[in-house]
């Protein structure tokens, strides 16, 4: 496929998206109290978009991801929160 027809059929849900996403950063950047861990997260993939190579979704995933391996006996909480709590 071509750039051209990548963009013509990909274009507007993108900046949609993109619109969506400074839109969230509004309004964490106006609430008031301490982030926890997931705004960190965020934050770091974010800055996975400005990379120049074709991995950036893969890059965000993973720095999203729980990178261990072993499996645990059970999960904590009561389900799936968006990021992983380990990252430094």
């Amino acid at each position: 496929m071509t750039r051209q027809k990548v963009l013509d059929l990909y274009f507007m849900d993108a900046r949609c998206k993109l619109i969506e996403i400074a839109a969230f950063l509004d309004r964490v950047d106006r609430a008031e109290g301490p982030a926890d861990f997931r705004w960190g997260a965020f934050r770091q993939a974010l800055t996975h978009l400005e990379a120049g190579d074709s991995g950036r979704a893969e890059a965000v995933l993973r720095s999203l991801s729980d990178p261990t391996e072993e499996p645990v006996a059970q999960a904590p909480g009561k389900g799936a929160v968006g990021a992983w709590p380990g990252r430094p």
